[in-house]
């Protein structure tokens, strides 16, 4: 399956196709995504998903994703699963447990519902997110709770 470079440009262009900045738009994000795996609309997935690059989703899944690359859920698209990636960036619906070591990205009309554990999270204006949310301290390849995190379980372990 081949995309053009074009299709997969995220951030970083305007609708009429001039560069710009957006805010909080970084340059280590702009980046062009080679898509490894597709899920196309009106596709729909049962099971447990593995990767190491990039897949887009743009149908239906329910299962398990466990990645260390980036999963990208297209407008339209939903997914029901527990999800372990290194970057999520949704623009549809999920709804599960979620947990990355890297970032996820929330971008109109994303709607996320569930639990997200992450060291980095951005909602753009437009979205959804219903349930907990847990910041992550990234340290190198390892991720761990935050101290803060960490002392509130050690409170409710004492109780």
């Amino acid at each position: 399956m081949v995309f053009k470079k074009s299709f997969m440009r995220f951030i970083g262009r305007s609708k009429d196709g001039e560069e710009g900045t957006k805010m909080f738009a970084r340059e280590d994000r702009r980046q062009d995504f080679d898509i490894n795996g597709f899920i196309g609309k009106g596709m729909k997935v049962e099971g447990k998903l593995s990767f190491d690059k990039t897949v887009r989703i743009d149908g239906s899944f329910k299962g398990e994703i466990n990645a260390t690359g980036t999963l990208v859920v297209g407008e339209g698209a939903f997914v029901e699963a527990d999800i372990k990636v290194g970057t999520l960036i949704i623009n549809g619906e999920v709804r599960g447990t979620v947990e990355a070591t890297g970032r996820v990205e929330l971008q109109a009309p994303a709607k996320l519902v569930g639990e997200l554990r992450a060291p980095n999270l951005i909602i753009g204006e437009g979205t959804i997110f219903e349930g907990n949310c847990v910041m992550l301290k990234s340290t190198g390849a390892e991720t761990t709770y935050t101290d803060v995190y960490r002392q509130e379980e050690e409170i409710q372990e004492t109780h």
